[in-house]
């Protein structure tokens, strides 16, 4: 079996038996994060704040590590900076095992310490270690790894958890209701704390100017880990160091809320250790503690490096650094939604910013076990409370998962005379027929209507999908004898001359659009002539979404270079470039911040517009809505359905262009419903793999939920969208330009 086949029946096995309960605790978070930083004025005002601190802190991070350690030392603390897990490992059974012959050590929630293994590392040396964060202890119980980086459990039901007690502490009558599971482990944890020699904690942020510590919990167990015995090991990456305690401010507003959706969450520890109260004596608890006790105490700070000051040299990866282990790109994602951590994730880290940490820690090798899961849907980008551009970390990632893959000795001969691609000989077939689809999508067009039957017989798609894993079930695209640009050529071009025109506009026939669904590209032309604006269509070659999506960087690179050439002159007549596609408009206004210089990608963003955007604002700026086609009781001159289902792209929403289409929409009389699902979970070529078709339906089931039963007509904007509620619905959705442009 494949390591593709293998990954692919590991999701479905997942999807089986802890999807559902993942599923429903994502969404919940994710829900509970739009309405908690939705009652916040100054939601994005902080995240700027906290995003500009993780960037100061880790452009000093150097000075702010020999900061930290000369704040702690003069507290009476030890700092120790680890190169490595091992490292770190050694340092700390030598202290717990050796100097203080611990038989105990208890531990409140840590990644940084699942992340060196050091649990395994104090058990060789003969110290039970007790985790005190009840999912880190159910886990601990049942042998497993997290699941989720704030809540490690959250694959397990409430039965689960009842039956695990059951097993292993051999109970008649196991607790089952919430409140009770919760009071037994508090019962047999009270026990196992009140026996400890050492205790250890993470740390969310230290501050280098004073050694305080912030911690942030759910249990409070961080605060009886830190006060039940004399010596208090915290394991922290260089990276959670922040210059002042002042700067823990923007962090506490954002951290709960992102994570879970809690405005506060329980527990706000700041600790300057080594704490000054007293050290308890469980066995004396009929004496009051004695004062001074606390000048026993011993505190260790072990900061871990581990590939992290690697990674800030590194200008791709860097940005990882900035992640306060919020969970909120997780929680956000389609796809961990369906399958998890136990999927979507390495070693350690799981959800999208985890390939940034894999590939940063362990290594290319891990991170590519995952890496694909990331589909680029950016959803993840508006819901991180630091602004991490994480499809981009998983497209570098990608890029480089490929060129280490490929084996530069092997010939192309097919593709290097056929595509244009800028990739390295013997990179997987699978990967770069998908990254030249705009290759595939001309010939396809030029060939048509030959290469339509062809896709569906049936011995073709077996060969598709054994050779490039496209799975059969899908139905595939069917190519247009006739591009948009040469059906506008062969009409005559404008319809509204020039010195006619309140506006002129470049309608940039994107791939999809000019090979197969031209029929939007047409409704585009006519919409946009209707409110009187001059309309050309040159033609122009594909943005390089589909090269980027496979992580073929230079290919998309080269791509935006060539678009950029094709539209400069038009921007620099003023005209408005105008996109139907959202994920080629989020290129031009986002990605290609990458690849081109800042003036020039500032320029053609500038000038860009959503095809429904460019409409809302015609209409804004005096456009009489009566030449577009409103509902029946509407006064536009053609009727149509007033009801409406309408699933927005997610590119389009994390750009900001998704809700045009609804306004749009409604100022012609449509009555609107936008669906409650932020990512179809088609993604480009993603839903078309064999291995996560199961998945990519998973994902889309409640927008079947949603809009299954529906009399509404059915829109959506994006091209993947379309093919998704095509087979979740069984009815292929038309494009909100086409329901309120002017019928030929």
């Amino acid at each position: 079996m494949s390591s593709d086949a293998a990954k692919g029946d590991r999701i479905r096995e997942l999807m089986a038996t802890e999807g559902d309960a993942v599923a429903e605790n994502t969404r919940g978070f994710n829900q509970g994060r739009i309405e908690s930083t939705g009652r916040l004025d100054d939601y994005e005002a902080l995240k700027a704040d906290a995003r500009e601190i993780k960037e100061d802190a880790i452009a000093r991070l150097p000075e702010l590590i020999d900061e930290v350690r000369e704040t702690v030392e003069s507290n009476g603390g030890t700092v120790y900076v680890a190169d490595d897990a091992a490292d770190a490992n050694r340092y700390i059974t030598e202290l717990t095992a050796e100097e203080r012959d611990a038989d105990r050590l208890v531990k409140s929630k840590s990644m940084t310490s699942e992340e060196i293994e050091v649990n395994e590392a104090l058990e060789s040396e003969g110290v039970e270690v007790i985790e005190t964060d009840l999912g880190e202890w159910v886990l601990q119980l049942a042998d497993e790894a997290p699941s989720h980086i704030v809540a490690p459990a959250i694959h397990k039901s409430r039965e689960g958890i009842s039956e695990l007690f059951a097993e292993r502490f051999d109970l008649d009558d196991p607790p089952e209701t919430a409140e009770e599971l919760t009071m037994f482990a508090r019962e047999r944890l009270g026990e196992l704390v009140e026996g400890a020699d050492v205790g250890m904690t993470g740390a969310n942020f230290i501050a280098a100017d004073s050694g305080t510590m912030l911690l942030v919990t759910s249990e409070g167990n961080a605060r009886k880990t830190v006060t039940a015995t004399d010596t208090h090991v915290a394991v922290a990456g260089v990276e959670k160091i922040v210059p002042t305690v002042e700067e823990f401010a923007p962090f506490v507003e954002l951290i709960g809320r992102s994570g879970t959706g809690q405005d506060v969450t329980s527990y706000i520890s700041t600790l300057t250790p080594p704490v000054d109260s007293p050290v308890p004596d469980f066995e004396r608890d009929d004496e009051p503690l004695a004062d001074g006790s606390g000048d026993d105490r011993d505190f260790h700070l072990v900061l871990i490096d581990n590939g992290r000051l690697e990674m800030r040299e590194d200008e791709q990866l860097k940005e990882t650094l900035y992640c306060i282990r919020c969970s909120a790109c997780s929680n956000a994602c389609g796809n961990f939604q369906s399958v998890g951590g136990h999927a979507f994730g390495g070693e350690t880290y799981s959800g999208g910013i985890a390939t940034g940490w894999e590939a940063g820690i362990e290594g290319l090798d891990t991170a590519a076990e995952f890496n694909d899961l990331c589909t680029g849907c950016s959803r993840c980008v508006p819901a991180c409370p630091v602004g991490i551009d994480i499809p981009w970390i998983n497209t570098v990632v990608r890029d480089r998962i490929n060129r280490g893959e490929a084996d530069p000795g092997q010939t192309d001969w097919m593709f290097e005379e056929l595509v244009p691609d800028e990739e390295p000989a013997g990179l997987d077939l699978s990967t770069r027929l998908v990254g030249n689809y705009e290759t595939l999508a001309k010939w396809g067009s030029r060939t048509a209507p030959i290469a339509n039957r062809l896709a569906d017989a049936g011995p073709v798609r077996a060969v598709a999908e054994r050779v490039a894993g496209i799975d059969r079930r899908r139905d595939l695209p069917e190519f247009a004898s006739e591009p948009l640009v040469d059906w506008f050529d062969a009409r005559g071009g404008a319809r509204v001359p020039a010195d006619e025109a309140d506006r002129e506009a470049v309608l940039y026939p994107d791939t999809a659009t000019n090979y197969v669904d031209v029929d939007r590209g047409k409704a585009a032309v006519r919409a946009l002539e209707a409110l009187g604006v001059h309309v050309r269509v040159p033609d122009l070659p594909g943005s390089g979404r589909p090269p980027l999506s496979q992580g073929m960087i230079a290919t998309a690179e080269s791509a935006a270079e060539d678009v950029y050439a094709g539209l400069a002159t038009h921007v620099d007549a003023g005209r408005d470039v105008v996109v139907i596609e959202p994920s080629d408009l989020a290129m031009f206004r986002s990605e290609y911040e990458k690849f081109l210089p800042e003036g020039s990608h500032e320029r053609l963003a500038e000038a860009s517009y959503d095809v429904m955007e460019y409409v809302f604002g015609l209409l804004e700026n005096g456009g009489d809505p009566s030449e577009l086609r409103a509902p029946s009781e509407g006064t536009g001159p053609v009727a149509s359905g007033k009801r409406v289902a309408y699933h927005p792209h997610c590119q389009a929403r994390t750009i900001g262009v998704g809700e045009h289409a609804t306004a749009v929409m409604e100022a012609l009389g449509y009555d609107v419903r936008v669906s409650d699902t932020e990512c179809c979970g088609m993604a480009g070529s993603f839903g078309y793999k064999e291995d996560y078709y199961e998945l990519s339906m998973d994902v889309g089931e409640p927008i079947r939920e949603q809009f299954g039963d529906t009399d509404r007509t059915v829109v959506a904007a994006g091209t993947s969208c379309t093919e998704q509620i095509d087979a979740l619905l069984g009815d292929a959705p038309m494009h909100p330009v086409e329901l309120v442009a002017p019928r030929e």
